[in-house]
């Protein structure tokens, strides 16, 4: 999951810092409202992208004497820094840029060529070379964030975009198909912006859709840091839940379970804890053979000259108890082997057992003790 997240950012960013040159350049010859916060927000998307780099690469750190269960929540940390970065420098700048270009309208003359290697090119020609090209870059990088996004859709079963905009898993992709969506969006406002403003001779058209884009910015941003949010407070992994239900459903050896617990470390990472009750009927079950087995490789150590009393009870006592211990562990272990087999997520499960449940057999035939 990880590694799709992780191309997509590295194509996110060199798409991004390309384009950024491009719009500079283009803002600064035409004195396009539109075309500059474009190039602000280009500047903000590599930016924030550097982020979400940098959160994948030291949340994908081991667990060490630190972080016991590995370095994962870093990345929504950083993808929260990503999200307020975009709100705060992206929609803020772009909005005081809207807000000083529309007092400047009488006071800043817009050239309409300028010289380009000794000849003079329309501006128009230049914002609409820019912005092609950017269409073309930010709409191969949303191509590829796209396709990884309905990948990882599919394979989570899930049928509704917009739904999984909410419930996946892995922030990271989010925010980079959410930014390259918005980027690609801006590019076209940008181009209708100065479009009208050519046709009409009317540049608040161009201020308009100037204040449209940081606008879409800040909503961007409120969403991704309303998602990273969540992860960073110990949310259930709901699914891995109802899974664990299921699976005591299906198990013999397990009666019943409480205080089913769960919280997400990270995509890759989550802990189960819960209370289970054994069946007694399945617990006792070649419990004999076992126990005979251990007390008779117990006393196979001892001299037949000292297996007195004491010792012959100590044996038992310890084949009970050692019997018990291994079929215990052995039901544990199963269940966590089959639990992560439907959960991959699930890295910890812990299982404390809280008795033997008897059987309602033996309970009908007044052998069973409560």
């Amino acid at each position: 999951m990880a590694q799709g997240s992780r191309k997509a950012v590295v194509y996110a960013i060199f798409g991004n810092a390309t384009v950024t040159v491009l719009k500079f350049g283009a803002a600064f010859t035409t004195h396009s409202a539109a075309m500059m916060n474009e190039a602000v927000h280009s500047l903000m998307d590599t930016l924030n992208q550097l982020f979400l780099l940098i959160g994948l690469v030291r949340g994908g750190r081991p667990a060490d004497r630190q972080y016991a269960f590995g370095h994962g929540q870093k990345k929504y940390l950083w993808n929260l820094w990503s999200a307020i970065g975009l709100f705060s420098i992206g929609c803020g700048l772009g909005l005081a840029h809207a807000w000083h270009a529309y007092h400047q309208l009488d006071v800043v003359d817009r050239p309409t060529s300028v010289l380009v290697m000794g000849i003079e090119v329309n501006t128009i020609w230049i914002s609409g070379i820019v912005l092609l090209i950017a269409l073309i870059l930010e709409g191969y990088v949303l191509m590829i964030a796209a396709r990884e996004f309905f990948a990882r859709m599919r394979v989570d079963g899930e049928r509704s975009p917009f739904r999984y905009l909410i419930t996946a898993d892995d922030p990271t992709l989010i925010a980079v198909l959410l930014e390259d969506s918005i980027a690609v969006s801006g590019v076209i406002m940008a181009a209708a912006g100065i479009g009208l403003t050519q046709i009409t001779g009317n540049h608040m058209w161009d201020i308009g859709f100037s204040i449209v884009i940081a606008v879409m910015l800040g909503i961007t941003a409120f969403f991704l840091g309303m998602i990273n949010m969540r992860y960073l407070t110990n949310i259930r992994d709901h699914a891995a839940e109802q899974a664990f239900r299921r699976l005591i459903q299906s198990h013999p050896e397990v009666d019943k379970y409480h205080d089913l617990r769960s919280v997400i470390i990270d995509d890759a990472h989550t802990v189960i804890v819960a209370e289970v009750e054994l069946r007694e009927e399945v617990m006792i079950a070649s419990m004999r053979e076992r126990i005979d087995t251990h007390e008779r490789t117990f006393l196979q150590r001892v001299a037949e000259d000292r297996r007195n009393e004491k010792v012959l009870e100590y044996a038992e006592t310890r084949a009970v108890i050692q019997a018990t211990l291994e079929r215990t562990e052995e039901i544990i272990d199963k269940l966590e082997t089959d639990l992560k087999a439907m959960c991959p997520q699930v890295s910890h499960l812990t299982i404390e057992v809280e008795g033997i449940a008897p059987s309602s057999k033996l309970a009908e035939s007044g052998l069973a003790v409560s």
